[in-house]
């Protein structure tokens, strides 16, 4: 049996920013009945052509450095990501300067790494 991703989930304590700033991110919009409380991005694709994105409230707040985050691969600068609400806090390359990215915080401090092709080994 094969395991895929379906979902890629974040607690949040305002839902409604880090949706909307995921929605404008990525470039999808939120799934109608988004609240508060809980809002989807792409949960309405059976199939998950790409990952529904999930954002739950929780009552406590982020505390430490993520131990998984997701890559971004997008045209767009960091500068984008950040009038959407971002925050850049380095930026990095692999030894030899073949593949480089930015390493941003989601308005609630959740990391990502932004890059403009995806890492496909050392050549």
């Amino acid at each position: 049996m094969t395991a895929r991703i379906s979902n890629i989930t974040f607690d949040c304590d305002d839902v409604l920013k880090v949706a909307q700033f995921w929605s404008a991110a990525l470039g999808r919009d939120l799934d109608p009945r988004s609240s508060e409380y809980f809002a989807s991005i792409g949960s309405k694709d059976a199939t998950r052509a790409e990952p529904a994105w999930y954002f739950a409230k929780v009552p406590e707040s982020k505390s430490a450095k993520n131990r998984v985050h997701v890559d971004i691969v997008s045209s767009e600068p960091a500068e984008h990501f950040v009038e959407l609400g971002a925050t850049v806090t380095g930026t990095h390359s692999v030894p030899g300067g073949s593949h480089s990215w930015t390493v941003l915080q989601d308005p609630e401090g959740n990391e990502f790494c932004l890059a403009e092709k995806a890492f496909t080994g050392w050549d």
